[in-house]
């Protein structure tokens, strides 16, 4: 199967709210919710889209002929590329009833260890989600991240408890899930963490722990302030605050403020290797990659998720190899045009 089969392959398998559009730029969902769509005015998957495109890249081929180095380091273990899957949950929801989060978390968690790569897990309202997450990756060695929600101290700890009982690679917590109101509906001191909150929760963790949601060099600096190993720069897919700017519009600075000190993950709107080049060149030390994740293995569980992830890695290395780069550690800001 290539990945024009694959494509094809997920339609009719995603339930009435995501379209399977040929180039997933988040228009024609728009504003379905439940579905994929995004916040009122549900500009904000479009937005994250369009800023990838409008990152110009230099083309050099005046150099040796060499095959480019897509590894990538993270807390000591080697990937195949910088580009791992965004965790997503409530799969029966959004996306329809072929898989429920405890499924899609299993094949998707197998699939990107097998391939190289590093796949973040989803959280539901079903706290038995994550911890059958947290068992999938023991027994895959470790290699997958668990993705929290930003509920009250005693809930987190009682999950950070059966994650350290485990063998797991790092953990995450969704921090812009804040914005959900069944969040603090089910769990009253669930919500927004000051920087001495999430200091405490790190610090009992005791593995890698890594913040997605931040949109500012404010928030980038209070999660290094607290001890966090990553940050995600992620808007949520506009979910809960449809009203700022696309990630790559953000990105810049805040790797400007915080590079070297975090490592910088970037999440929204990248769709093909190109994305992952400019992602990098803007600051980013890897990205997450969600809803093509979600329609590949859809369309063919983990083959489907390899084919994916191939595509990609071709389109990197070829544009690698066009902007005269032999390794992603060289990727730059030299490497785009500003106008």
């Amino acid at each position: 199967m290539n990945y024009t089969e694959l494509h094809a392959a997920a339609d009719g398998q995603l339930g009435p709210y995501c379209r399977n559009c040929p180039v997933c730029n988040g228009k024609a969902c728009g504003i379905a919710m439940p579905g994929p769509g995004s916040k009122y005015p549900g500009t904000a998957a479009p937005k994250n889209f369009e800023a990838w495109q409008n990152v110009r890249l230099k083309m050099d081929t005046f150099n040796a002929n060499c095959e480019p180095d897509m590894s990538f380091e993270l807390f000591g273990h080697m990937f195949k590329t910088p580009v791992f899957a965004a965790p997503i949950g409530g799969m029966n929801l959004h996306y329809g009833d072929k898989y429920n989060d405890y499924e899609y978390n299993s094949i998707l968690l197998k699939a990107a260890a097998e391939y190289g790569s590093l796949a973040f897990t989803g959280e539901a309202v079903d706290h038995g989600v994550m911890k059958k997450a947290v068992d999938d990756i023991d027994a895959l060695g470790g290699i997958g991240c668990p993705t929290m929600k930003p509920w009250g101290k005693e809930t987190l700890f009682k999950k950070l408890d059966y994650i350290k009982s485990k063998n797991v690679f790092a953990v995450a917590m969704d921090i812009d899930a804040a914005g959900l109101p069944l969040l603090r509906a089910l769990n009253t001191d669930a919500g927004g963490k000051s920087v001495e909150q999430m200091k405490e929760i790190i610090d009992y963790a005791e593995i890698p722990f890594i913040i997605k949601g931040i949109m500012s060099v404010e928030g980038a600096e209070k999660a290094v302030e607290a001890g966090a190993a990553a940050i995600v720069v992620s808007n949520h897919g506009g979910r809960v605050f449809g009203c700022g700017p696309a990630t790559a519009e953000v990105l810049p600075y805040i790797a400007d403020a915080v590079k070297g000190k975090i490592k910088i993950i970037v999440d929204g709107g990248i769709r093909r290797g190109e994305d992952v080049f400019r992602a990098l060149a803007l600051g980013a030390d890897c990205v997450l990659i969600g809803r093509p994740v979600v329609n590949a293995l859809y369309g063919s569980a983990e083959e489907g998720l390899k084919i994916l992830m191939d595509k990609i890695a071709y389109e990197l290395r070829d544009t690698m190899f066009m902007c005269g780069v032999k390794s992603i550690k060289e990727i730059s800001g030299a490497n785009i045009w500003s106008y």
